[in-house]
């Protein structure tokens, strides 16, 4: 039976596999596990920074339009890295999955 190759498309890391090198499915997990989170204090960041332009914007009628544009920003970046840390979950889940069925080599 043939072997059938599962590739991702991401512009963040390469796998270890395309070298040569077998792929440690732990150590996989927990570097993604560990960029999930970055992406999520990121998000928890840019969206308490939004909140804060926003209570500035009312604050400060006369910048108003300065502030709102720093908390659309600031929303923006909240949402990519939101994004981001949902696709390093799935990264991690899939990392997860192969550990588990990849157990032995025939």
């Amino acid at each position: 039976m043939a072997e059938q190759k599962h590739q991702h498309h991401n512009f963040f890391h390469h796998h270890k596999a395309e070298e040569g090198k077998p792929i440690d499915y732990k150590k996989e997990e927990k570097h993604h596990k560990h960029k999930e989170h970055l992406g999520q204090l990121g998000a928890v960041a840019a969206g308490t920074y939004a909140l804060h332009e926003k209570h500035k914007a009312k604050k400060d009628p006369e910048h108003a339009h300065k502030h709102k544009i720093k908390e659309e920003v600031a929303v923006a970046v909240a949402i990519g890295a939101g994004a981001y840390a949902f696709h390093e979950h799935h990264e991690k889940k899939e990392a997860k999955k192969h550990h588990h069925h990849h157990g032995h080599h025939f």
